[in-house]
């Protein structure tokens, strides 16, 4: 007897059942891509900013939160200011070059957007832009804005375009060359101006700071310390300290997507042990006339696999599909404690394999106790019952 055509008939037998058990499996299936891929790429963002700082340690206010430090790396704003005198005393050690930035949200053509104060000319030397198209500053107080290219792809701003930033026009002057940081989806203007634009005067929000030898962190950190009262962290701690808190949310995530998965198992055994129960007499007819009890199992474990592997590519498309239609709406929530990580949805072929062999595997395993109960019938009991 062909294995394929026997499975493929019990399959389909009843199509509503089959309908409901594929559905089971399937959404558990998609919750666990759906959350799984939203966790993981949020991890990437993080990495992908935090390298795009460009320094190797920040001077930040003291005793700052963790949601504050998360906003640093993120490009975001913080609740949190330093004096700028901070800035005066630090710039004057030795062996340390320190840049001030103060960051500020308000909305540029009806969208949320990230203004940053610098001193123009150190911040250039300190993080080696190079201009896509206009020009740089020229002087530490003009009126005039340099974009990032992400930032005036998004608002359909060009060089030469005015942008009016709480009462303030500012020309654009200059668009940056793709950075692959915070800096592309960041409007920057000169630090008086944006001191005076935000009621910030005297005030910044953290320093940047690169160091001549990476191996006296310890010592460029104490003589900070001695002119100033902040927290100092390098790029790597900060980065530690963002990413464990996203590895608590993703602990999260998975732990959801296990339980959808668990309830979809049962689902799965609840309608093999069904099957069997419905198919005792046919079982008993299919031992009496020679029927292997290996025959039996064989074909109920892979009628259990064939729900986890239609239910798994099934759940694959439904899970991107509410990946991509979720990431948006977790964007716009400016009270999430992921402040500035962009919820994405990117296809990652690993984690359709994964997901994929997971459904497989627990369909599998569900359907073992059903097809060992399947072949254990004797011709007698099937019958009879």
């Amino acid at each position: 007897m062909n294995l394929l055509k026997f499975v493929s008939r019990n399959l389909f037998r009843r199509k509503g059942r089959f309908a409901f058990t594929l559905l089971g499996i399937s959404i558990g299936m998609a919750s666990f891509v759906a959350l799984l891929s939203i966790g993981g790429n949020m991890q990437s963002v993080v990495k992908q900013k935090a390298e795009g700082l460009g320094a190797n340690f920040l001077i930040m206010p003291e005793n700052i939160c963790i949601y504050n430090q998360m906003a640093i790396v993120t490009g975001e704003t913080i609740s949190e200011q330093l004096h700028y005198d901070v800035y005066e005393s630090v710039k004057n050690i030795d062996e340390i070059t320190v840049i001030p930035h103060l960051t500020q949200k308000t909305a540029i053509s009806e969208m949320p957007s990230v203004v940053a104060g610098i001193l123009p000319e150190e911040t250039m030397s300190f993080k080696n832009w190079t201009l896509a198209s206009g020009e740089y500053f020229a002087t530490q107080d003009e009126n005039t804005a340099v974009i990032g290219i992400n930032f005036a792809d998004t608002r359909e701003l060009d060089v030469g375009d005015t942008v009016t930033v709480r009462g303030q026009e500012l020309i654009v002057k200059g668009i940056l060359a793709e950075t692959n940081g915070n800096d592309d989806m960041t409007m920057f203007v000169p630090l008086s101006v944006a001191q005076r634009i935000f009621d910030k005067e005297g005030y910044i929000s953290y320093l940047s700071a690169k160091v001549a030898d990476m191996t006296k962190m310890e010592f460029y950190e104490a003589e900070i310390l001695s002119v100033a009262s902040v927290q100092v962290a390098t790029n790597d701690q900060l980065l530690e300290s963002v990413l464990s808190i996203l590895g608590s949310v993703n602990s999260t995530l998975q732990l959801i997507a296990g339980v959808a998965l668990i309830a979809a198992a049962f689902g799965i055994i609840n309608t093999m042990m069904t099957a069997v129960f419905e198919r005792r007499r046919e079982i008993g007819i299919l031992r009496a006339i020679g029927g292997k009890k290996g025959f039996l199992f064989r074909s109920f474990l892979l009628e259990s696999g064939l729900y986890g592997f239609l239910g798994g590519i099934v759940g694959v498309v439904v899970g991107y599909a509410v990946s991509l239609f979720a990431a948006p709406i977790i964007n716009k929530d400016e009270l999430s404690m992921l402040k500035g990580v962009s919820a994405q949805a990117d296809i990652d072929v690993q984690l359709v394999v994964i997901a994929v062999g997971v459904s497989l595997l627990i369909s599998i395993l569900s359907g073992l106790y059903p097809a060992w109960r399947a072949a254990k019938l004797t011709p007698m009991e099937a019958i009879n019952s």
